[in-house]
């Protein structure tokens, strides 16, 4: 192929992916919406006003960083694994790959749907945020890196976790059972500061941590982590999710079975 044929492929794989979620907006973009509407009001608002300030900050300041980036991670995630999981079953997936079509191309298209997807949830959840509290971004370069990045690492993940999925059941057992765990204790409700010394060390472990840490960092100015390393740490994941992810494909991992 081209390079100009590779690029209207890569375009399509993308305009697909984004067309794919908008059309079920119903079920993409408002559920998250509602969800995140009901953790500002419960636990900003009400629970919140009983806890007071947290690293400086009223507590419905300190928490919505951490739940803009929930919202990333859980959307871009469950959008590639469950796109990718429903081309396999319905044996579409396999039109795509014997086209000449690279299957970088095809990995990066998925990814950037998530990413899409992502995006697009965190801003909704970012404007809603706003009519419970007040947002001033402190590092922008900051705040955008991160959720960039981590709504790449988090599409990545969901890939491979499409590629592994021999059923519907699958697709949900990683997001429920590892992904929502790592999100609630990243960090995204509190400061480590206020863990023992043991799970705070245990914590160091997350990587949600530090991608919410560097989000808040990029937001309000404050984190529990250094962001340097928070972004090494994230580049990491990435380098070798796409790896792996990319091996996969050529293998024809749980596509050829």
């Amino acid at each position: 192929m081209s390079q100009f044929e590779i690029f209207i492929a890569f375009l399509t794989i993308i305009r697909r992916e984004i067309r794919r979620f908008m059309r079920i907006w119903p079920q993409t973009l408002l559920p998250p919406a509602i969800t995140m509407i009901l953790y500002f009001a419960i636990f900003g608002n009400l629970i919140g006003s009983r806890i007071g300030e947290m690293g400086g900050f009223s507590y419905m300041e300190y928490i919505v960083p951490g739940l803009i980036m929930m919202s990333i991670i859980t959307n871009s995630y469950s959008n590639v694994s469950s796109s990718f999981f429903s081309a396999k079953f319905q044996h579409s997936v396999q039109e795509l790959l014997v086209s000449p079509t690279p299957n970088w191309v095809i990995l990066m298209g998925y990814v950037l749907g998530g990413v899409s997807r992502g995006l697009l949830v965190g801003l909704i959840v970012t404007i809603l945020s706003l009519f419970f509290t007040h947002l001033q971004v402190q590092h922008l370069f900051i705040t955008v890196l991160i959720v960039v990045l981590t709504s790449v690492l988090f599409s990545l993940g969901g890939f491979v976790n499409g590629i592994f999925a021999r059923s519907f059941d699958d697709v949900s057992i990683v997001p429920t059972f590892i992904l929502t765990p790592l999100t609630y204790l990243g960090g995204v409700f509190y400061s480590i500061d206020l863990l023992p010394g043991f799970w705070q060390q245990l914590s160091l472990l997350n990587p949600v941590l530090y991608m919410v840490n560097a989000f808040r960092f990029g937001i309000l100015g404050v984190s529990d982590i250094d962001v340097n390393w928070a972004i090494f740490i994230i580049l990491s994941f990435i380098v070798v999710l796409f790896s792996y992810g990319l091996y996969l494909l050529n293998r024809g991992q749980g596509i050829r079975d």
